[in-house]
């Protein structure tokens, strides 16, 4: 048995693990099969196992009892935030009044060329940039990392990024926001958003990436967010819609106020 590949092993049923835990697949009080019995299901050792365990015990999923074994513990978190796709902007407002904020980085820069062009932005124009991280209970579940125009990011000041919803202070200034484009995927968490989220590297992610225009088409805002998924999920109410033959889902519109 080659040796390095049991962490890779443990990791993988550590996953396995928790994915089947948070589905609620294993529901709370489940009590999970011995050492012994987990490692023959799944072809490992006992040591693998119990490194696995081990994770799962540190993200406080399971408790492990002397003599009665291990079992699935009751959430302690309240269930993910839910993004509704069909009110997008109004729900950002809200989630910034329910939760907190954590300000890691303030700043002026040279934008990355995608985020200039989708900025629409001339060349040499700089943007103010943030890193955020955001809390729900004291437990951080995003990792947002924003660009805005230097002319709009001069109306606010660290301190009111550190309080203030981002999206409550573009509009303070004065710019018009009217519409977004946005594409989710998955990736893969590197060390520092690993540590700024309390993951390991290389835990699953959903991957966000916003762009905020004005009437004009003009850029308001990028934001690329990376959530954990155990504590933030999308969603979107659909409807069928077409001529038969030619029915599709779609988006049921957001109810008006």
């Amino acid at each position: 048995m080659d040796a390095s590949l049991e962490p890779l092993k443990a990791r993988r049923i550590y996953l396995l693990l928790r994915e089947r835990i948070a589905s609620g697949e294993i529901s709370p009080g489940t009590r999970l099969a011995s050492e012994p019995a987990l490692a023959l299901q799944h072809g490992v050792s006992r040591v693998t196992i119990r490194r696995a365990l081990d994770s799962l015990a540190t993200d406080g999923l399971i408790d492990r009892r002397v003599g009665a074994g291990t079992f699935v513990r009751e959430p302690e978190a309240p269930r993910p935030i839910v993004a509704d796709f069909s009110n997008m902007l109004t729900h950002l407002v809200e989630m910034g009044r329910r939760t907190g904020v954590r300000l890691l980085a303030f700043s002026y820069v040279q934008p990355p060329e995608a985020v200039a062009q989708a900025l629409a932005l001339g060349s040499g124009e700089r943007t103010q940039r943030s890193v955020r991280v955001r809390l729900i209970d004291g437990k951080p579940f995003s990792y947002l990392t924003t660009h805005v125009p230097e002319r709009i990011g001069l109306t606010y000041s660290e301190a009111d990024l550190a309080t203030v919803p981002l999206l409550t202070l573009l509009e303070r200034s004065g710019a018009l926001v009217e519409r977004a484009s946005q594409a989710i995927s998955a990736t893969l968490a590197g060390p520092d958003v690993a540590e700024a989220l309390g993951l390991e590297i290389g835990s699953p992610l959903l991957s966000l990436t916003r762009v905020v225009l004005g009437p004009d088409g003009s850029g308001v805002e990028h934001l690329h967010a990376l959530y954990r998924p155990d504590r933030y999920s999308f969603q979107m109410e659909l409807h069928r819609a077409g001529e038969a033959g030619e029915r599709r889902w779609s988006p049921v519109p957001a109810k008006a106020g």
